[in-house]
């Protein structure tokens, strides 16, 4: 007896749950693509029990480094055009901090608010309560990633005019700098709207640089842009909404995988960056693929055109905190192999019955 060929069946497998972050099944014809270290080899997979390494790449058991596309480090939603690449985290320790270049400010002013005489308080002073009507701060960083503390100051100065003037401070500045003040103030309709900055022709939400700050710890100068999404209506004074951009030093907390196959590292600080997303291969003629061992394949020329994308309808969809499963039924399998016996069996007896009448007519002979 000899073994000519052993053929692989590409039919789905089914899924087991694991608690890794990083286990992949495809559900879908597509395979995962691995590349050796300093070896232009590229091998095919439909396992995705996947980890990563001391130096930061994504690896399978073996070592073997998983392709993906690189996101764009500044714009982190988009792709890199380059072509596919290891899938590696750099950032495995701290992630350095962002300053804030903008924050926005969604507060309702309260229209029933007491007038502040401005020749009464001339200027906006942080210790003294009465010449300011509303405040509200923000936490902002410098370059170096420190936090700072930025509060901003309303007071209305004019009822029948719905007119209002602003400033802020830094930190614990005892002294306020204007951001807008009469006669460029902030003007409200009848509807309680701000349609115009008086002077510059701009409707609200509008925006306002601050001067430039010097923060004197050895990180970089900035200016922050306020932007205003004010309105004055007849409720108590209180932030909607409150946003800044910048952020923190931070500690990378986890790796996973989404369900769109986008590898993502967590921060500490709360921070979430795209690193790379998988790709997936197919082939014209998979039949023609060549066992490499480990769950592995090569791809000679016998598969025909490969076609390599991002998971998707035509390639795959991909399955975080899953495995596929062997897709071979045991249990019929091991019906097989009984039913085989049996056949052997049966055969067998067979031979012996045959023999033992062969046995039988040589003694009548004699």
């Amino acid at each position: 007896m000899g073994l000519s060929i052993i053929d692989s069946i590409y039919s789905q497998g089914t899924f087991e749950n694991t608690a890794s972050g990083t286990d992949v099944a495809i559900e879908g014809i597509g395979f995962f693509v691995l590349k050796e270290p300093d070896f232009d080899v590229t091998y095919y997979s439909r396992a995705g029990a996947f980890r990563f390494d001391q130096n930061g790449f994504l690896v399978s058991p073996e070592g073997l480094r998983v392709q993906g596309k690189a996101f764009d480090p500044v714009n982190n939603t988009e792709l890199l055009p380059n072509d596919p690449t290891d899938i590696r985290v750099a950032n495995i320790g701290l992630l350095g901090g962002n300053a804030t270049t903008e924050i926005t400010f969604s507060t309702n002013l309260n229209a029933t608010s007491a007038e502040v005489d401005p020749a009464t308080y001339p200027v906006i002073d942080p210790l003294d309560r009465p010449s300011y009507t509303y405040s509200v701060s923000s936490i902002l960083y410098d370059s170096l990633g420190e936090p700072h503390l930025l509060t901003a100051y309303w007071r209305l100065i004019d009822t029948v005019g719905n007119r209002w003037e602003a400033a802020y401070s830094i930190d614990d500045e005892t002294t306020a700098t204007w951001l807008f003040q009469d006669p460029n103030s902030m003007d409200f309709d009848t509807k309680g709207h701000s349609p115009d900055v008086t002077g510059d022709g701009r409707p609200d939400p509008f925006e306002v640089d601050t001067q430039l700050i010097v923060w004197g710890n050895g990180s970089d100068d900035s200016v922050v842009t306020l932007y205003f999404d004010c309105t004055q209506y007849d409720s108590a004074s209180s932030v909607i909404g409150q946003a800044q951009n910048g952020y923190a030093p931070g500690a990378l907390t986890n790796i996973a995988i989404n369900g769109e196959g986008v590898v993502v590292a967590t921060y500490s600080n709360g921070r979430q960056i795209n690193i790379s997303q998988l790709i997936l291969a197919k082939f014209q003629n998979p039949s023609g693929l060549q066992l490499a061992g480990a769950n592995r394949y090569t791809a000679p020329a016998e598969v025909g055109a490969i076609r390599i994308g991002l998971p998707g309808p035509e390639l795959g969809k991909v399955f975080t905190n899953s495995l596929e499963q062997s897709n071979v039924d045991m249990g019929q399998e091991f019906v097989n192999m009984i039913i085989t016996q049996r056949g052997f069996q049966a055969n067998s007896k067979i031979i012996t019955t045959v023999d033992e009448m062969l046995a039988e007519l040589i003694n009548i002979k004699r």
